[in-house]
C-alpha cells in the first residue's frame, strides 16, 4: 500500500491495529453501508506494512500496537463482525462481501422506510417478497408494516418459504429499480427469505399485524406458521428466563425503559422482574409505574422491543439462554 491511502482504507487499517475487541465496538455504532464499505478494505489489508500501520495510528492520534499484523483480513473481519452483530448477521455480512451485489435490489435498503412502500406497493408480492429479504428485519419490518394490509400475508407467505432467487431473476429486478434508484448491475445469486427472518420480521411489527399475518399463514400452511412461532421470542417469553438469566438482562436494559415496558405486560412478567430485584428497587418501579401518566401503546411496544433487543444481545453472546433451559441447572 505505497499509494496515498483513502479514508475507508485507513479506518480499515485502524480498526485492524486496535484489536478485536476496540474493532467490534467501533463497528458496533456503524451502519450496514459503512460496514460493507470498510469490509471491502478489510480484506485487502493483510500485508500492510509497520510503518503504514504506524503513519495511519498518528493520524488518529492512537498509540502503535507493537510488532506486524499477524491475522489474514478476512478472518480479522468475521471476528469483529461476530463481536458486533453476532453470528448470524456477520455471516450474511460476509456473504454480501464476498459476492457480486445487485445495486438496484441494495440501494432500497438506504431509503426510507415509506418511501420504499410506495414504491413496492404496486409491485407484484414475489417481487416485494425478494426486496424484504435483502433488507436487515427492522427495515423489512417497517416497510412490510407500511405496505396496503391486502398484501401483508401473501407477501409474508412468499417470504417465509422463499430460500433462493436465480441470479437473471435478480438482474431483472435491479434493473427496474435502477430507473428509480441509480445503480449497476450484479451478476451473483442471492440467499434470502426463510422462516428465520420472517421470525425475526414479526417480532418487530405491532401486535395486531403480528396477529393478523400469522394467522393467514396458518391458514395456508399450518407446519410453517409452527416453525415460525417457533423461532420468535416476544416480550411474554421472557417469563421462561431463569433467575440467573433475568439478572443479567436487568443490569444491561435501560431504567426508563423498564417501568414503560411493563405497563403492557402480563403481571407473570411484572412479577418476573420484581421478584430478581431488591425490595426497595421493586418499590421504587412499582411507584414510578404507579405514579406515570398514561402511556402510549407505540411506546410500550418501542420499550418491549428495546428490551429484547438487549436479551438477543446477551444470548448471542452466550451470557443468559432465551426459552429457560437449565441456567440455574448449569451451577
Amino acid at each position: 500500500m505505497n499509494k496515498e491511502l483513502s479514508g475507508a482504507q485507513k479506518a480499515a487499517i485502524l480498526l485492524r491495529a486496535i484489536g478485536e475487541e476496540a474493532a467490534a465496538a467501533v463497528m458496533k455504532t456503524l451502519d450496514p453501508k459503512d460496514i460493507r464499505k470498510l469490509g471491502s478494505f478489510m480484506k485487502e489489508t493483510a500485508n500492510i506494512t509497520k510503518q503504514e500501520e504506524d503513519s495511519v495510528i498518528a493520524e488518529f492520534e492512537q498509540a502503535s500496537s507493537s510488532g506486524e499484523v499477524q491475522f489474514e483480513g478476512r478472518e480479522f473481519m468475521e471476528a469483529i463482525l461476530k463481536k458486533a452483530l453476532g453470528p448470524e448477521k456477520a455471516a450474511r455480512m460476509m456473504e454480501s462481501l464476498n459476492t457480486k451485489t445487485y445495486p438496484g435490489i441494495d440501494a432500497l435498503k438506504w431509503v426510507d422506510p415509506r418511501t420504499v412502500a410506495q414504491i413496492l406497493k404496486i409491485e407484484h408480492p414475489q417481487t416485494i417478497a425478494v426486496c424484504l429479504g435483502q433488507m436487515e428485519a427492522e427495515q423489512a419490518s417497517a416497510v412490510l408494516a407500511l405496505l396496503p394490509v391486502h398484501l401483508h400475508a401473501d407477501v409474508s407467505l412468499r417470504l417465509a418459504t422463499m430460500q433462493e432467487v436465480q441470479p437473471e431473476v435478480l438482474s431483472e429486478l435491479s434493473d427496474s429499480l435502477q430507473e428509480i434508484l441509480s445503480a449497476s448491475m450484479g451478476m451473483s445469486s442471492m440467499s434470502v427469505g426463510g422462516a428465520e427472518l420472517m421470525a425475526d420480521i414479526l417480532t418487530r411489527v405491532d401486535k395486531n399485524t403480528e396477529g393478523a399475518i400469522m394467522a393467514k399463514i396458518t391458514e395456508r400452511d399450518q407446519a410453517l406458521a409452527e416453525s415460525i412461532r417457533a423461532l420468535m421470542f416476544v416480550f411474554d417469553d421472557l417469563v421462561e428466563l431463569d433467575s440467573r438469566g433475568m439478572q443479567e438482562l436487568m443490569k444491561e436494559i435501560s431504567k426508563e425503559d423498564l417501568p414503560v415496558a411493563l405497563r403492557g405486560a402480563t403481571p407473570e412478567i411484572k412479577e418476573k422482574f420484581l421478584k430478581n430485584m431488591s425490595s426497595r428497587a421493586a418499590e421504587m418501579l412499582k411507584e414510578d409505574m404507579e405514579t406515570r401518566g398514561p402511556v402510549k401503546v407505540s411506546d410500550v411496544e418501542k420499550a418491549q422491543q428495546n428490551i429484547l433487543k438487549v436479551c438477543r444481545k446477551l444470548e448471542e453472546e452466550g451470557r443468559i439462554v432465551i426459552g429457560g433451559g437449565g441456567g440455574e441447572e448449569l451451577l
